[in-house]
Parts: structure tokens; sequence; C-alpha cells
């Protein structure tokens, strides 16, 4: 890994806008992602984990203005993402692709195997006639473990790991560098999740790729991460290596989450953390920490200032009033 970042983020925000009435008057703001900063280095996996709702799928596609980010900085390779427009933002978006995460969606079902992973080599003109175009769409197929014999297919015919292994050819049909995978096993079978998350990771070694993986299955996510990022409520409170996320977590939300987590050993006692109530609305965070409503550990300065990020060294910090 090379020590300057691939993505640069900063202080990201993205806000929907609330509407009601006739005169469809904005009457409250849902704050999706709320003052989020990371990077990823060439060659890295940083995984994204968090409840539903708390705003991963919204921050992976705003990297890629999928959605129009409200405020922020994204740096990709040297350049300023926010600034982009036109021909720039298409030849970035060369570099910058997605797996999103239903594989019977997010195929047109209209189109051959051939028009789905050969659209963007059209597009881009990376094909000299359609002859080569077949030929290099035949080889995206076989390295994402399909047989080049279903390049006329259409998705119907396909099982759910098979579309998904479509949507990874899609995906690396323009050579990108970097990769937002969107809980991209998360609809598949345990036995088939095994498989593809062994062909992201070949792949990720193969072509030096760079990962956002967006998931909320945290055995999934410590398989194939470097780094952890974990959100709530539009926040990271926590961001580590994989190993010290896991070996000593921080934030009480963290804590949480790991406790929950299935244990594979029938005969080791895990000390469940059960969280109270329910996570806040969006469009009505509270005040101070946005966890102190559910925390174990809240103090009366939770519930009015926000915590300060504190750096534990070796790229591990955490967002919370207690010092451990």
């Amino acid at each position: 890994m090379s020590n300057t970042p691939l993505l640069k983020v900063e202080n990201l925000k993205k806000f929907f806008p609330v509407r009601k009435g006739v005169m469809r008057r904005v009457v409250a703001t849902v704050k999706a992602v709320d003052d989020v900063s990371f990077t990823i280095e060439p060659g890295e996996t940083l995984g994204l984990v968090g409840e539903s709702g708390c705003g991963k799928t919204t921050a992976g596609r705003s990297l890629l203005r999928l959605i129009q980010p409200t405020a922020g900085y994204i740096e990709f390779n040297g350049t300023d993402v926010m600034a982009a427009s036109g021909d720039e933002l298409r030849n970035l978006r060369r570099d910058m692709q997605i797996i999103f995460q239903d594989p019977y969606a997010s195929l047109n079902p209209r189109m051959s195997v051939a028009d789905i992973v050969g659209e963007g080599i059209r597009v881009h003109g990376l094909a000299k006639n359609r002859t080569e175009l077949e030929s290099k769409v035949k080889d995206l197929l076989e390295r994402v473990g399909l047989d080049p014999v279903y390049v006329n297919r259409y998705p119907h015919e396909f099982s759910g790991g098979q579309r998904q292994r479509i949507g990874i050819a899609r995906a690396l049909s323009l050579s990108p560098k970097f990769i937002v995978c969107d809980e991209a096993v998360s609809a598949l079978d345990v036995s088939i999740q095994a498989q593809v998350i062994n062909l992201l990771m070949d792949l990720r070694d193969e072509f030096g790729l760079s990962y956002l993986f967006v998931a909320h299955d945290l055995s999934v996510v410590r398989h194939i991460s470097h780094r952890i990022a974990v959100m709530y409520l539009g926040k990271i409170v926590e961001i580590a290596d994989t190993k010290a996320l896991f070996s000593t977590p921080r934030h009480p939300y963290t804590q949480a989450l790991l406790s929950a987590a299935p244990v594979a050993d029938p005969t080791k006692k895990v000390d469940r953390i059960v969280l109270e109530g329910d996570v806040p609305s969006p469009m009505n965070p509270p005040p101070g920490c946005p966890f102190h409503t559910r925390c174990p550990q809240v103090m009366e300065i939770c519930r009015s200032q926000v915590p300060p990020v504190r750096d534990v060294g070796s790229g591990h910090s955490y967002a919370c009033h207690i010092e451990v």
C-alpha cells in the first residue's frame, strides 16, 4: 500500500429535505450522512458497518456522485470529485465503480449479459469493433467464474450468485481503481457469500483494487477489510485497523455491535450488551453525542456536548467522552 491516499473524504454531508403540503415546503431535514471523514489507500479495503439506516449506502453513493453531496470534500487520485463536471466526471467514473446490493434489481432484464457487461466498454470507446468488445466481455465473465457461453443470456436465466458475478464483471469492465461494494453479498446464500468474497479478494490482489465495503455482517467485514469504520446515525464513531477494532473496541456502540455477533464456538461465553430503545430519527438527532440515548455508559456531559475524537495511535480513533 502507498502512503498517499487514493481517496480522501473530509466532512462529507448529505441531507435530504422532507417536503409536505400543497406548496411542498421543507418541514424537516434528514441528516443521512453528517460530517464523515476517512481515507482509503491504493489496494486497501475499508469496511463500513453499522445498523440499517445509519447512512452507509448514502455515503458510498455520495463518493461517486450518484447522489449529490450536500457539503464536504472528496478527492480521488488527486482530483477534486466535488468540482468535477461533464467529461471530467465521466472520466473519473471509469476509475470509480459500484457493485449494487440487489442482484435482482440492479441488472436490466431487457439487456443480455453481453450488453450489460459491455455497455461501459462501448460508451467509453475501449473496444475497436464488436469482435473485440465480445472478446473483452467473455474474458470478464471468465474472470468472475462464469462460462462465456452465457454471454447472450438474460438476467432472469441466472441464480442470485451468478447475477452478482455479472454485476462484478460490469464493475470491472472499465478497469477501475476503486469500487464501492454496497452490501454486495447480503442478498446471497451463505455458501455463495463465501465464494463472492473470495472472488473480490482475488480480484483486489490481482488488479490492485481499493474497496469501500459496505456491510452489516461483521464476520464478512472482518474477513475482507484492512480497516473498519463504524457508523451510527450518519456519523463515524470509530475507525481502526481490523485486528485492533475486534480485539480492543473503544466506543460503546462498537462494543455492543461486536457482542451481538454470532460466535462459532458454542462453549465460548460472550457477555451480550443489549442496547435499550430505538435508533433516534435522523430528522431529529439528539443533542450532544448521537449515541447517548442508548448508551449503557452515558454520562451527563454526553447529553449536551459533542464528544471529541480521541486518537489512540496506529490509525485508531473514536468519538466518545469516555477515555478508555
